[in-house]
């Protein structure tokens, strides 16, 4: 089945389709599990008073020094940071279905 598979590949069928496991496995981590300081997959997302998600660690380095938030610059009206519960169990679903790929 593999041998078919390539075969049809390289004589104009879909690369697209013989190339799918690949593909699922480097599947790029949705927008929303990302923080937008760290630009990496949050671990302990919280929500900051904008009402963006960001990981713990990066929004406490930015309100150690700054009052604003990152996306818009604009003054937050507090530095409480709220756990992200719901997007924490979705990211955690997430990497563990990748991992039994």
């Amino acid at each position: 089945v593999e041998e078919r598979t390539l075969v049809t590949a390289t004589e104009g069928g879909s690369p697209s389709a013989a190339e799918a496991p690949a593909a699922k496995e480097e599947e790029e981590p949705p927008a929303d599990f990302i923080c937008p300081i760290s630009t990496e997959v949050m671990v302990e997302p919280v929500v900051a008073a904008d009402g963006q998600s960001y990981e713990r660690t990066a929004i406490e380095r930015w309100l150690a020094t700054k009052s604003t938030s990152p996306l818009t610059g604009g003054e937050l009206e507090h530095s409480i940071l709220i756990p992200n519960h719901n997007l924490r169990r979705t990211i955690r679903e997430w990497q563990e279905a990748r991992a039994s790929l």
